[in-house]
C-alpha cells in the first residue's frame, strides 16, 4: 500500500528513528545503574523511552544527586557515541538527503551534547536540532515540536513528524502534525499514527514550488 503526504517540513526524533543507538544507550545506563546500585528492572519500571534522562534520574535518585548523576551518564554517552556506538536507521540517510536543510529539523528529548554526538556519529548534519536544551516542557507535551515548527517558519498543521516512541506521538499529534510511527521500539499495534513503517527506507521525499511531497510504502509486513 502506497501513501502520499503533503507537507512544508519533515521533523524527525533522533534515537531509532534516525540513528540506532539502543546498544549504547543500554551499555551506558547499565554501566551508570550499577555505579549507582540501581537495577535495569528499577529503571524499566519509570517507563524511560522517550523521557528526557533528567526526568528519569530525578525518579530513581534523590535530588542532591541528580545534578552529578546526570552529568556522569551524558559524558559515558557522549563517549559511547563516539567510540563508534551509533549508526543511521536504514534509509535515514538517503531520506534526509532529498531534502533541503530548512526543510526538516530533529526533535530528540536528548541533551544538545547527546544529540550532536550522536547525530555525528550517524553522519546525521541537521542545521536545526531542538533538544531538551530548547524547551520547559518535554514529550508528551507538544512544545518541542511546536518549537521546531516555529525554527523552520512553517504551520505545525504542515509538518510530518517520525518518531518510534508513543510519548514523541502523542506530542507531534498534540501539535496538530501528521504522525508517521517507526516501529524499531514498539509492535506496530502499540504505536498510535497515521502511518506505520519498519524504517525510513520506507519513505521517500520530493521538494517542490509548493512544499514537499512524501510517498510511503506501507508492507502489511510491517511489525
Amino acid at each position: 500500500m502506497v501513501r502520499q503526504f503533503s507537507a512544508d517540513a519533515l521533523l524527525f526524533d533522533s534515537d531509532e528513528t534516525l540513528v540506532s543507538s539502543m546498544r549504547s544507550i543500554f551499555r551506558c545506563w547499565s554501566q551508570w545503574a550499577d555505579a549507582h546500585g540501581i537495577t535495569v528492572d528499577a529503571i524499566k519500571a519509570v517507563q524511560p523511552h522517550g523521557r528526557p534522562a533528567a526526568a528519569i534520574v530525578a525518579d530513581l535518585l534523590p535530588a542532591e544527586k541528580v545534578a552529578s548523576a546526570l552529568a556522569l551518564l551524558e559524558q559515558a554517552e557522549v563517549a559511547d557515541a563516539a567510540a563508534g556506538g551509533v549508526v543511521p536507521i536504514p534509509g535515514s540517510q538517503e531520506l534526509l538527503a532529498s531534502l533541503p536543510a530548512d526543510r526538516w529539523a530533529v526533535v530528540t528529548s536528548g541533551t544538545r551534547r547527546v544529540a550532536d554526538a550522536r547525530l555525528a556519529a550517524a553522519g546525521v548534519h541537521a542545521a536545526h536540532v531542538i533538544t531538551v536544551d530548547d524547551i520547559t516542557r518535554h514529550k508528551p507535551d507538544p512544545q518541542p515540536y511546536l518549537v521546531a515548527a516555529q525554527r523552520l517558519g512553517v504551520d505545525p498543521a504542515r509538518c510530518i513528524a517520525f518518531e518510534d516512541a508513543p510519548a514523541g506521538l502523542t506530542a507531534a499529534r498534540a501539535a496538530g502534525m501528521t504522525t508517521v510511527a517507526v516501529a524499531t521500539t514498539h509492535n506496530a499495534s502499540d504505536l498510535d499514527a497515521d502511518v506505520v513503517v519498519a524504517d525510513l527506507s520506507a519513505v521517500t521525499a520530493r521538494t517542490t514550488d509548493t512544499g514537499v511531497e512524501v510517498t510511503i510504502t506501507v508492507s502489511e509486513q510491517t511489525p
